[in-house]
């Protein structure tokens, strides 16, 4: 996975074949062969892809868009947060067991492709990540509450690598048995 940061625009590398990638922008998204060329496209994807019900069938263009806009998303957490359009204000803390971790509201312009217009942002009493709420438009609207941890530092820069991703209640918790997103990430590098 490739993402930029100071653009919204990422990219997988294979994707469905070893010779295909994935070109994610706010308003397209491909499937692309190595050299460029184009085998499948949707322009305006958020159109195709929001307001499904969370069980509706996703086709490959819907996966690659998700693909491209969550993991850009996270991956460049909190640094998009000062990219023009963006509005970020301080919200009540949420307690987690022992710690209080200091809340942020996000508010994305209508340019940028995410989850949802309006996501919470929580941090730790050392200023990192720990979870990530929001509502996924791309499949139904649900609630998520995704939890961030193991944090490493590369090339300066820490962040977690780890993300568990929960449907969560009208209480704001996790219900845990409705885990809806693993990711772990490694061999990480920036250029």
């Amino acid at each position: 996975m490739t993402v930029a940061t100071g653009r919204e625009w990422a990219s997988l590398t294979p994707y469905g074949a070893d010779d295909q990638r994935t070109d994610f922008t706010s308003n397209r998204i491909a499937i692309e062969k190595l050299d460029g060329t184009v085998v499948k496209e949707r322009l305006h994807p958020s159109e195709h892809a929001e307001g499904k019900a969370i069980d509706a069938p996703w086709d490959t263009l819907d996966r690659a868009y998700f693909n491209g806009y969550a993991l850009g998303t996270y991956l460049t957490t909190p640094f998009h947060f000062v990219m023009p359009g963006f509005t970020v204000q301080e919200i009540d803390p949420w307690r987690e067991g022992s710690e209080l971790w200091r809340g942020l509201r996000v508010t994305y312009p209508s340019n940028i492709a995410s989850h949802s217009r309006r996501q919470d942002f929580y941090f730790g009493p050392d200023f990192l990540l720990r979870r990530h709420d929001y509502h996924v438009e791309a499949s139904g609207g649900f609630a998520a509450a995704q939890y961030v941890f193991d944090p490493v530092t590369v090339q300066g820069i820490t962040f977690p690598v780890k993300r568990r991703a929960y449907m969560r209640d009208e209480h704001l918790k996790p219900i845990h048995d409705r885990l809806m997103v693993s990711i772990d990430l490694s061999d990480i590098s920036f250029r």
